[in-house]
């Protein structure tokens, strides 16, 4: 077995240590490599737990689709009871052909079970294998599905969320609009 210092590590893969959130506001962004949204539609799923953060990320996103062109009649909403909930919510937007892009909205804040692991585990799986296979029915792929954007928070405590939900590390939801639009474009 090999074992490498994480400095190593970044090395040998050419990484960047200063990729973190910590070090990287999520509302900065070129806005000239942002295609126009003007003629995209956009499905939002967004998880009621945490509401006080997973809004200010709606906000957010929303805010941002508008601004690069999105008509708020293209921004369709869905809400979740949870986080892993989002995994179900994007699916119905991917499978039902009427977006170009699916953004997943949610929170979960580490607490004194593992619940936290499994959910951000689980949700994570999700929503790649909703990439992977474009939202195909068991598990084959569909070629034109849209892309879903993976924009949940996962974090050690309530301040972490708060500086990514609008805070001083910027909002999580502007960083999933942005992808969403660049995504939508690629497809």
């Amino acid at each position: 077995m090999i074992h490498l210092s994480i400095d190593d590590f970044l090395f040998t893969f050419n990484l960047d240590r200063n990729m973190a959130t910590a070090y990287h506001n999520l509302s900065e962004y070129d806005i000239n490599s942002v295609p126009s949204a003007e003629n995209m539609t956009f499905g939002i799923v967004v998880s009621e737990w945490n509401e006080n953060i997973t809004a200010a990320l709606l906000h957010g996103a929303e805010d941002k689709l508008k601004k690069h062109g999105a008509k708020p009649e293209n921004i369709i909403v869905y809400t979740v009871p949870g986080s892993f909930e989002l995994i179900y919510g994007s699916a119905k937007f991917v499978r039902g052909d009427e977006v170009d892009a699916v953004i997943a909205l949610g929170c979960v804040v580490r607490g004194d079970t593992p619940h936290f692991d499994y959910v951000c585990q689980s949700v994570t799986q999700g929503v790649a294998l909703l990439n992977a296979q474009g939202g195909g029915a068991g598990g084959y792929y569909q070629p034109n599905s849209c892309p879903v954007i993976f924009s949940v928070l996962t974090t050690l405590d309530k301040q972490q969320a708060l500086d990514r939900a609008g805070g001083r590390l910027g909002n999580k939801g502007v960083e999933g609009a942005v992808t969403a639009i660049k995504m939508a474009n690629l497809v």
